[in-house]
């Protein structure tokens, strides 16, 4: 029994030391959640606070400039102007003369200009770059030669003169040069118009092909962007490709 009474008069003397323990930790615990609090507080006052002089002094900035700063933005606003003037008439001094053709074989689409304004824009088609291989290393790359360009001549109701790479492509024999074979009428529409080498801007039979890349090199367009073309354009025009 005595030790029973000692075991009990052991844990009556631990239990205010707990009680005390807990409480420190509760009231730290407290302490700790209101510091960091007060301290949110006045990072968020701070920062509001910045944001209202910020906005504050750039409200009043303009007001708050001297004569002579308003005299140096003036001087540099007047600088810049004359740059961008004669950027501009740079790049006017680049420009060509009079109306040129712009062609981009990447989306098929061409443009008809001169240097302020565009006359003329829509679709066309290019080279298909298709391989023909005929053997014997006879080969034949369709694709649409790009860069500068000029217009070399100008033809109404053209005819084609058919090369050996339309037999081969036919799987027909071919005819000598000259041969009455090798012609073919109203296959390149109403106008052409010759870049050299025997690439041609010419019409198309297939006008629900524009737009894709099908030709074998030259630049096909539809009838009445044709005419507007070839009416548009002289003699030495140029014509970019790209």
């Amino acid at each position: 029994m005595d030790d029973i009474e000692i075991k009990r008069e052991s844990e009556k003397q631990h239990k205010p030391g707990q009680k005390r323990f807990y409480l420190f930790l509760f009231w730290s615990f407290i302490t700790v959640v209101c510091c960091l609090t007060i301290f949110c507080m006045f990072l968020k006052a701070e920062s509001i606070k910045e944001i209202a002089v910020s906005f504050y002094n750039f409200k009043s900035y303009p007001d708050s400039l001297s004569n002579s700063d308003s005299v140096k933005l003036t001087s540099i606003e007047k600088s810049l102007n004359r740059r961008v003037s004669s950027l501009q008439k740079r790049i006017e001094n680049l420009s060509p003369y009079g109306i040129y053709l712009i062609v981009n074989t990447t989306n098929n689409t061409f443009v008809l200009r001169n240097r302020k304004n565009i006359i003329r824009e829509g679709i066309c088609s290019t080279g298909s770059y298709i391989l023909l291989d005929a053997g014997e290393g006879r080969q034949w790359m369709f694709k649409t030669p790009k860069g500068q360009f000029r217009i070399l001549g100008k033809i109404v109701d053209p005819i084609w003169i058919k090369p050996d790479w339309a037999f081969v492509e036919e799987s027909l024999p071919i005819p000598p040069r000259g041969h009455p074979d090798r012609l073919e009428y109203g296959t390149l529409g109403d106008y052409a118009l010759t870049l050299g080498q025997g690439y041609l801007i010419h019409g198309t039979l297939y006008q629900r092909f524009l737009g894709l890349p099908v030709t074998h090199g030259c630049i096909r367009l539809g009838d009445e962007d044709l005419k507007v073309v070839y009416k548009s354009l002289e003699i030495g025009s140029r014509v970019y490709i790209f």
